[in-house]
């Protein structure tokens, strides 16, 4: 059996529900193409929140535990919007999206940028220089106003995805 240490993140400085969510614009990537998107476009397009996934790199087996528990739960077809971002580039993003079968967007953020300024980035044990965003989920209305967020304080952590569906009102 594969084994790790359990690693305290410390403390994050995440927007809570209640304020606003920073702006950004990224490639947003699926498994075809991508194109730059700043987060407001998404923001206006649908009804009901927009879900943003924060994960490690694409093709870790924290992003792939993520991705493949909101696919089985269908959260593509039960959220007004779900996306993802994480600190890999549109193609690494593009052949995970691709190999995994994932009905979901991720944009690339391969500086870190966006999970810097949501305050959820962590450096990696290591390896000078190079940050990854802790698993994270906000909810946002059409305004960026953060209705729920769910950031980890350990690697690795996931959440109790029953409580966080309730949070997020996808019962």
């Amino acid at each position: 059996m594969l084994g790790f240490d359990v690693v305290d993140l410390g403390p994050a400085d995440h927007p809570d529900p209640g304020e606003t969510a920073p702006a950004f614009t990224r490639p947003l990537v699926t498994d075809e193409f991508w194109e730059d998107q700043p987060l407001s476009a998404l923001l206006d397009e649908r009804d009901g929140p927009t879900i943003i996934v924060f994960t490690p790199m694409a093709g870790s087996f924290l992003a792939k535990y993520v991705w493949d528990e909101l696919a089985a739960r269908d959260w593509d077809e039960r959220a007004g919007q779900i996306v993802g971002l994480t600190a890999s580039t549109p193609y690494e993003i593009k052949r995970f999206v691709h190999d995994n079968d994932y009905p979901f967007k991720i944009f690339a953020d391969p500086s870190n940028a966006v999970a810097e300024s949501y305050g959820i980035a962590h450096d990696l044990d290591g390896m000078t220089g190079i940050s990854e965003p802790r698993v994270a989920f906000f909810a946002l209305d059409a305004d960026r106003t953060v209705e729920s967020a769910w950031v980890a304080t350990d690697w690795p952590e996931f959440p109790d995805y029953d409580d966080l569906e309730t949070d997020l009102g996808l019962e």
